[in-house]
């Protein structure tokens, strides 16, 4: 039920994040998605990708902090609120959210999002009848 994500370090200064970008256009990842949380020293770069697992190997073997973590993708319908109603589900399962990011896409609301309790929240996505989005069918959106 989880998506790879890479979580990359990022020095805020001219040049680190084309880099990174660089690197992946040559090497013919395509992005999915991705968020920047940043600092005044460095930012972490999250992205969603068509090759998780090269993308990783690709930017390690360039000397880039790259981590891979899992995360989780539902798809939830477009109309105020559902965010809200989803992630009340997980804080009534006692599950908490670590970082989370969305975005609208072909007329569907994409939730990423990292959880303290992977297991849990695969329960919880089963129970409730959520629609996630396996690693598999990322290139169909």
């Amino acid at each position: 039920m989880t998506i790879h994500q890479l979580s990359i370090f990022v020095e805020n200064r001219q040049g680190t994040l084309i880099k990174v970008l660089q690197l992946l256009k040559e090497a013919g990842v395509q992005l999915i998605a991705s968020t920047i949380a940043d600092t005044v020293e460095y930012g972490i770069y999250r992205i969603i990708c068509s090759e998780p697992d090269r993308a990783y190997s690709i930017l390690r073997d360039k000397g880039i902090s790259v981590a891979l973590s899992d995360v989780f993708a539902i798809e939830l319908d477009d109309q105020v609120g559902r965010a809200a109603d989803t992630l009340t589900l997980f804080s009534e399962a006692g599950i908490s959210i670590a970082y989370m990011y969305s975005f609208l896409l072909k007329g569907k609301g994409i939730l990423v999002f990292r959880t303290d309790d992977n297991e849990k929240t695969c329960q919880v996505i089963r129970e409730q009848g959520l629609k996630y989005i396996p690693e598999s069918d990322l290139s169909k959106y």
